[in-house]
């Protein structure tokens, strides 16, 4: 059973657009939560295309309203005027308890709020935040290493199974 599979088995109704892989190598992820976006017609077009990077994108608290900064979705290909800037601030949608314990939180030393996933969910667009930790280089070689040790571990198991049918 492929990874997609199992996703799809997990959440029914999800459609991954962009993931942001690297952001669990570079921070150790405290919290998540699922927020709506606020978008114009075009972008929500090109995000059906399977078109968005994740890769610079950071959330901001500004005057208790969340903002998504420096997500690229790029132009709609049949958009005209209406189009949208690639890289404009797009505003979250929350409830006010969640981002007032973001705001407070994010405001500890070396914490910060970044998107992992932007999906739809029953046909609506949604982004997957995270409060989150900065890692330090030598955290990033730990969490690489127990990776191989884990694919090394799995590798061991699978040739054993396939000895033991033969």
């Amino acid at each position: 059973m492929s990874k997609q599979t199992k996703d799809k088995d997990k959440n029914p109704g999800r459609k991954l657009v962009a993931q942001h892989k690297k952001a669990r190598h570079d921070y150790h992820i405290l919290d998540t939560y699922e927020c709506g976006l606020v978008l114009t017609g075009t972008e929500v077009k090109s995000l059906r295309q399977g078109r968005a990077s994740l890769v610079d994108g950071f959330i901001q608290i500004d005057r208790g309203e969340a903002w998504l900064h420096n997500v690229h979705i790029p132009e709609y290909a049949q958009g005209t005027w209406t189009n949208h800037s690639a890289r404009r601030k797009r505003k979250l949608l929350m409830h006010r308890a969640e981002i007032d314990k973001l705001e407070s939180k994010s405001q500890e030393s070396g914490h910060t709020i970044v998107p992992l996933a932007l999906y739809f969910k029953d046909g609506r667009a949604k982004v997957e935040i995270a409060l989150a930790r900065g890692k330090k280089e030598y955290d990033k070689r730990q969490t690489l290493r127990e990776q191989q040790d884990r694919r090394e571990t799995d590798r061991a198991i699978s040739a054993a199974r396939r000895r033991q049918r033969a």
